[in-house]
């Protein structure tokens, strides 16, 4: 089949879409000139020639420049959309520094071993025999790492081997330490929440180990868009007076966005189509149009459906030829298998991909005409991210297929204030205590903490140092902190994805291979026996758990159905930090302490969630201390209610609230948990607790207690406006809920929000 040149031959998808309703909104967004400026005068020659030369730059986006100017005075971070040449802003003036300083060096970190890649591609490029880029990671040969640290003057790397490999063995990178001039941190944005928060105090221990050696290094950081950039740089870095690049000046390509709704099959019920199923025809149908595509999934297994119903597709309607130019990207596969798939990509060969949020981030792919969001991803700024993918080659396409989830649906009932929509704060708090300390131990065995380590490690590290004292792990002697086993290597146990330094470790049970871990907090809910447990993105069976040995014993699963646990909860306010009336309510924020027994589970089918059975499970109590927001209602607000319509009532507020809080911190709904009780015994009312899942709290319900009266607007909203009789998924159902969904009561969560509301 040939395939010519493209032009906006989408439209009849897009018609075929608005007859059978699915096709829920669309809007065009118009093209963009370049805002350019000159390179700066005061580059250095060799830089300015390699631009010119290799890379053919005579000029500069605005941002770019701008980022150039700012870099002089202080530390930057850069906020503009996706290909926007964002790498340029930073590589400038390290290079510059570089070319100025022959024994300077650089240091860039990123969150994914292929963007570090990419990067050393680029720097490789230019040219420039004074520029020794490496890439120092788990995939480094031993036998290479001496001559990287002896010799590279830029060292590609990502935060878990700073954290594990670099700081905790500094003496061995005493040259590259005391030459640091730049620190570049890329795709910012990924650092949020648990692992944000692990990351800022693996930067907090850098910075202080550059001082020990003489150097106070330059950071400059690259994101997406996100709400507060400034906060953000600020709060990785521990560094004040970010200057803030946002005018974006690289050239827009004319965009068509589609929202895209499966269809209602039941809607008493809320169940609807399926959107996998949709995003395969939706990906069939623009490959056959020789649009060059890009799908994006959350799971692993989806993108293998995916890919593998679209290749099926095109072979049934007698078009192997094309069914050949369709692949699954994810993680998982070889640095060699990834490699031909973006050769493929970049070379026009592969004409479909269907990726996890791999592609998302700024690995050059080339031109792409077309970008299927499928769910929604997390965030309104990673929709952003995808699709901008779309649209290099004159104008470009953007669907967004919904599914059954609250928020989904949410944004198809409001499609317009969603495309407007700002994007979220990302959230994290280095301080928080679980986190904090174990990066305490682990900046203990790389030197041991004094007074001077306020300016790095924080205002509270002496309390937390006394702490960890008291627990006998750290020792005292002449005023400074060290560790009491000095043998001990505290990195080895910290992991940047856990809250929680207790944790079970996630065990394939045929080969032994150690998957990964669990947070002990988490552990009984997520990882019990008879659980099927999600691992980037794929499907296992849990065979056994040993509470003794720690480990959960797990099979790759494949089946029909899904678990989801029963719990018992209580929570206990142990510190009040904040409080105010808001809505007729009195709300506060604070630190509680969460117990939780898990005392069964539920088997439920994939496709329609209905329950299969129910099994139960003997486990002992957790407890667990985090950040909470929690408010109670006046007896006048609840006054008549029956008390099933009344725990039904607030069950579903506080479901519901859950659901939209994802929309002001980037964060997933699995990252929050909460409590909703008729009485609860220290505040004397009904009251309803949303909580940071997380051992220590994150910041998430934080942003909660601040936003609050944009949280129950957006909750009523949801579910005001769901067609479905009694709550569905779309609405008052959670995937998580402790108790199973019962009992709710939509309109009773819809009354109740509509009063203080009115209030």
């Amino acid at each position: 089949m040939a395939v010519g040149p493209v032009t906006e031959r989408w439209d009849d998808l897009l018609e075929a879409g608005r007859t059978d309703e699915r096709l829920v909104h669309e809007t065009r967004r118009r093209s963009q000139g370049a805002a350019t400026a000159p390179l700066p005068d005061d580059l250095h020659p060799a830089v300015r020639d390699a631009l010119e030369g290799a890379a053919g730059i005579r000029s500069l986006y605005v941002h770019q420049a701008e980022a150039w100017e700012r870099s002089a005075d202080g530390p930057v971070v850069v906020t503009t959309g996706t290909a926007s040449g964002k790498s340029l802003c930073f590589n400038l003036p390290t290079l510059d520094v570089l070319h100025r300083d022959r024994h300077a060096r650089a240091l860039y970190l990123y969150p994914t071993k292929a963007l570090a890649q990419d990067q050393a591609r680029a720097l490789h490029a230019l040219g420039l025999p004074g520029i020794r880029p490496a890439i120092y990671d788990g995939d480094t040969p031993r036998g290479e790492r001496a001559a990287i640290r002896k010799r590279a003057n830029v060292i590609l790397t990502n935060p878990d081997m700073l954290h594990v490999g670099i700081l905790p063995n500094h003496p061995a990178w005493g040259d590259v330490l005391a030459n640091l001039a730049v620190v570049v941190v890329d795709e910012a944005h990924v650092y949020r929440g648990v692992f944000g928060s692990h990351v800022a105090n693996v930067l907090r221990r850098l910075r202080r180990l550059a001082s020990v050696y003489g150097t106070a290094p330059r950071f400059l950081l690259a994101s997406a868009t996100v709400a507060n950039p400034v906060q953000l740089a600020e709060a990785l870095s521990g560094l004040d007076d970010f200057a803030l690049v946002d005018r974006d000046g690289s050239p827009q390509a004319e965009r068509r966005i589609a929202m895209w709704n499966p269809p209602l099959l039941d809607e008493a019920l809320g169940v609807r189509g399926s959107p996998l199923r949709e995003a395969s025809e939706l990906l069939v149908a623009l490959v056959r149009k020789g649009a060059r595509t890009i799908c994006f999934m959350k799971s692993r297994r989806a993108v293998e459906l995916i890919a593998r119903d679209a290749a099926a597709a095109l072979r049934e309607a007698g078009e192997p030829e094309l069914a050949e130019r369709v692949a699954p990207y994810r993680a998982g596969y070889t640095p060699a298998q990834r490699r031909e798939l973006e050769r493929r990509l970049v070379d026009g060969d592969l004409l479909g991909v269907v990726a996890t949020d791999a592609l998302e981030l700024g690995i050059d792919i080339g031109a792409l005409d077309a970008a299927i969001s499928v769910t929604f991803p997390g965030t309104v700024a990673s929709l952003r991210q995808q699709w901008g993918r779309a649209g290099r080659r004159g104008s470009g396409l953007a669907v967004y297929v919904a599914g059954e989830d609250a928020l989904d649906q949410f944004f198809c009932r409001h499609p317009d204030e969603f495309l407007d929509r700002p994007v979220e704060a990302a959230i994290l708090d280095y301080e928080s205590q679980d986190i904090h300390l174990q990066h305490l131990l682990c900046a203990a065995h790389e030197g041991p903490l004094d007074e001077a380590d306020a300016e790095f490690l924080g205002p509270r590290w002496r309390g937390y140092a006394e702490l960890l004292e008291s627990r006998g792990e750290l020792v005292q002697r002449r005023g400074a902190f060290a560790l009491r086993h000095p043998e001990d290597y505290p990195a080895s146990r910290v992991s940047l994805r856990s809250a929680s330094g207790d944790a079970f470790a996630i065990v394939e049970a045929e080969s032994g291979e150690v998957m990964g871990t669990v947070e002990a907090a988490r552990a009984f809910s997520t990882a019990h026996e008879g659980a099927i447990y999600l691992h980037l993105g794929r499907s296992y069976a849990v065979e056994g758990l040993d509470l003794e040995g720690r480990a959960a014993f797990v099979a790759p699963f494949s089946g029909n159905y899904y678990t989801q646990p029963k719990r018992e909860s209580a929570t206990d306010i142990e510190r009040l930090l904040g409080r105010r009336e808001a809505l007729g309510v009195t709300l506060s924020f604070g630190t509680v302490a969460v117990t939780e027994q898990v005392i069964g589970y539920q088997r439920k089918r994939l496709v329609d969630h209905e329950v299969l059975d129910f099994n139960p499970l003997d486990l002992p109590e957790t407890t667990f201390t985090t950040q909470a927001l929690w408010y109670e209602l006046p007896d006048e607000l609840i006054a008549g209610l029956p008390l099933d319509a009344l725990l039904g009532s607030l069950h579903a507020a506080e479901h519901s609230q859950i659901a939209v809080l994802p929309l002001l911190a980037m964060c997933d709904r699995w990252d929050i948990g909460g409590l909703s009780t008729n009485f609860h015994p220290q505040t004397g009312r009904a009251t309803i607790f949303i909580y940071d899942g997380h051992p220590g709290g994150v910041g998430i319900s934080r942003r909660g207690f601040e936003e609050f009266e944009r949280l129950v607007t957006d909750a009523h909203r949801l579910i005001a406006e769901c067609r479905c009789r009694s709550g569905c998924p779309s609405c008052v159902q959670s995937p998580k809920c402790g108790n199973l969904n019962e009992p709710l009561s939509k309109a009773g969560a819809l009354e109740l929000m509509a009063t203080m509301l009115g209030r």
